[in-house]
């Protein structure tokens, strides 16, 4: 996967969730900020692409706060069956 050069680097490790459509394209979410999300084709494309979203996102400085203020010990993901 190529890496992408970018104007801000904050060396932190984010929370994403990666779910393959039914359509089979890879849709991708960092719940960390809300509304970013995006999607590809392949998984490296859709991860490709919610690294530039979250770049955007942290255009903004109110966004900037919300990530100099994460610093989770531990992140797991779980599900239940409805």
């Amino acid at each position: 996967m190529a890496k992408i050069k970018s104007k801000f680097s904050y060396g932190r490790r984010l929370p994403l969730l990666v779910e393959k459509g039914e359509d089979g394209f890879y849709v991708v979410e960092c719940p960390l900020f809300e509304g970013c999300y995006t999607q590809g084709k392949t998984l490296d494309e859709a991860l490709r692409n919610i690294r530039e979203v979250i770049e955007l996102i942290l255009e903004e400085k109110k966004t900037r706060e919300i990530l100099k203020s994460y610093n989770p010990e531990e992140i797991s993901l779980h599900t239940i069956t409805v």
